[in-house]
């Protein structure tokens, strides 16, 4: 039976390192759902929150071969009720004089913030989990939607600890 996972990768912030661990999905045949890359609290070593579907067998044999490639530091899965999870979406709305003030109420009940108005659209800026961006998206969908970006899933474990605060490994990366 196929789940979903979320891993949270540290790995050493070098060219060509995205291509490598995106590779060895590929092989795998798994489709990545949500891939984002960024920066963490140390210079020299950059996050990779993977999304992935696949069946806890054949996830395990590819964070097995993930931990043999020299630039990945430690994976980590991230059990949903355990961590913080979330995405950024970026939405343009058509909003002329007779529908904006319903597409501001929209906006008003998901918490999310109008960040470009012209005379007939608005761009929308809002982050949350992907039920709560996608049910805002089809709340807006009635009044037209002209574009839409959405970032892929960023997460971190819920608490006090962190993934680089005991690992030697990372102060020396």
């Amino acid at each position: 039976m196929s789940t979903r996972h979320t891993l949270s990768v540290l790995v050493e912030d070098k060219p060509g390192v995205l291509a490598r661990v995106a590779a060895l999905f590929s092989r795998r045949g798994f489709n990545i759902e949500s891939l984002a890359v960024g920066p963490t609290e140390h210079s020299t070593v950059s996050r990779m929150t993977i999304v992935v579907t696949v069946d806890d067998l054949p996830l395990e044999q590819v964070t097995k071969q993930l931990n043999k490639l020299i630039n990945v530091l430690k994976i980590v899965e991230l059990d949903p009720e355990a961590s913080v999870q979330r995405e950024l979406l970026l939405v343009k709305v058509k909003a002329d004089l007779t529908n904006r003030s319903h597409v501001l109420e929209t906006v008003q009940l998901f918490r999310a913030k109008v960040v470009d108005v012209a005379t007939d659209a608005v761009t929308i800026e809002a982050t949350g989990t992907a039920d709560k961006l996608a049910a805002l998206i089809k709340v807006l969908e009635p009044f037209g939607i002209r574009e839409l970006v959405q970032s892929g899933m960023v997460a971190v474990g819920r608490g006090s600890r962190s993934m680089t605060g005991t690992e030697a490994r990372l102060r020396s990366a």
